[in-house]
Order: structure tokens, then sequence, then C-alpha cells
């Protein structure tokens, strides 16, 4: 298992790139790396599109460092749609309010979490120690994807980043709490995955017959608590049932 060297990325740009992605769509790129500063620019032009009322735009979907606009071309065009979208993007980053934080339990190692071990042999310290770090970060949803729910999370502590595995599984569980590289995350549904799997946890960040359907946004901040595995089956059967689970700590 390779360690994952503190990733270095290009800086981001002064004015954000705007690319073709189709005939009903364009990206806003702000920078090429995992960088929160990055991340907070693309969440505030997600946010000026949506209170200023763009015209002809049906949907966007934020990313760890670029925009998606979807627009409807019949009401308005590419380079119209462009110069609004870089008009917005200059307005500065308001400072962050009303930030929502959740508080997400979590079983950690044993059956849960079947690569803790292998994370902390990998950076020489307990799995205590792994457990520790990983519950004492604050992290941030920098985006939404792969899966329904699926929470990619900014803000792990550089001690446990680990590289992704040379082998990905075909299967993890839902619930997962994994890492990969410098990111975390909160995983739903069960899929393949290349990353580490620390623990489970019952909440459900995506819940069809739940309001909300989706449980997090990105913007959001995410804490995790370590809980008994005899804590779990309780927990998982009322988040079945469309309950929360996941404590909402701040708004």
């Amino acid at each position: 298992m390779a360690l994952c060297p503190e990733i270095s990325g290009a800086p981001m740009t002064a004015s954000p790139r705007i690319l073709p992605s189709g005939d009903t769509a364009l990206t806003v790129e702000f920078g090429s790396s995992i960088d929160p500063a990055i991340n907070r620019r693309v969440l505030a032009l997600d946010r000026n599109v949506a209170s200023d009322g763009v015209t002809g735009v049906t949907e966007t979907v934020p990313t760890y460092r670029s925009l998606l606009v979807h627009y409807d071309p019949l009401r308005i065009g590419y380079a119209e749609l462009s110069d609004k979208l870089l008009a917005l993007a200059q307005r500065p980053v308001p400072p962050e309010a009303g930030v929502r934080r959740w508080r997400v339990p979590v079983v950690y190692g044993g059956d849960f979490g079947i690569d803790l071990d292998d994370v902390a042999r990998a950076h020489k310290i307990s799995t205590s120690d792994v457990i520790a770090k990983h519950t004492g970060s604050e992290y941030r949803v920098a985006m939404i994807g792969f899966t329904p729910g699926f929470a990619y999370l900014s803000g792990l502590d550089p001690a446990i980043a680990t590289s992704r595995r040379e082998s990905p599984r075909t299967y993890t569980p839902p619930g997962t709490i994994s890492i990969g590289g410098v990111q975390g995350c909160v995983q739903c549904l069960a899929a393949p995955s290349g990353w580490h799997l620390l623990g489970r946890t019952p909440v459900r960040t995506f819940h069809p017959h739940r309001d909300p359907v989706f449980l997090m946004e990105p913007g959001d901040a995410v804490v995790f608590h370590a809980i008994a595995a005899n804590e779990f089956d309780s927990l998982d059967r009322a988040a079945e049932r469309g309950e929360t689970v996941a404590e909402l700590i701040a708004t």
C-alpha cells in the first residue's frame, strides 16, 4: 500500500475557463486540483446562478473544481450565457454563514472497516490513531457524484491520506466510510470501489422515500464519531424507515 504525498495542484485561475460540453451545457472551470479555495469559488458561482435566476439555465452540477451548467439554447445562447457566468464568477466569495454541520455515527474496523488495519500499518500508527485522526477532522462536502448520495469530502488529515488500492473491489457495502488519496467519502449505496474501507455508517445520504431525498449538499460540513458495533443495527433500521440518524449539530 502506497502512502499518498501531499497534492500540490496547479493554482486556481484568476478568471475561469468556459468549456463547451455538448450543445446544451457548458463547464466553468476554476482550476485543476483538489483545493478548498477553488471549491468555494465553484459553490459561490452555483449559488449566484440560482439566486440571480439566469435565463435559460435548467440545471447546475458543482464539482471539486468546476461547475457544469445545463441550459436551453432556445432561450439563451452559448456566448451570452458564457458572459453572464464569467461576470457572476468575478463576484467576491462571501464569508461562510449558515453552514450545516452533520455529525455522522461510524462503526470502525472489523467487518465494518476491513482496511483499517492496513491503513494503520501503512502509516506506522495504531488503528486507534487512525480513528482519532479520521474523527478529529471537519470535512466539507465538495460534491455529490458517482452514485446517488455519494458525498466526496475534502478535509482529510494528511497523516492518513493513502493512495487508492491497486486492485479495486467489485463490491463494497452501503454506508461505507472510506478514504482514497486525499479524499474521504460517505457512500450510500453498494458499489465497486478502489478506496480503503475504514468503517460503516447507518446514515442514508440518499433515501427515495424520505424528505429530503438527499441528506447532504455541497458545502455542508461533516464530522464523524465512533459508535459500538452493537449500536449499528437499531440505527440502521431507523434509517431504513426514513429517519435521518445523523445529527444536525449547527446551521
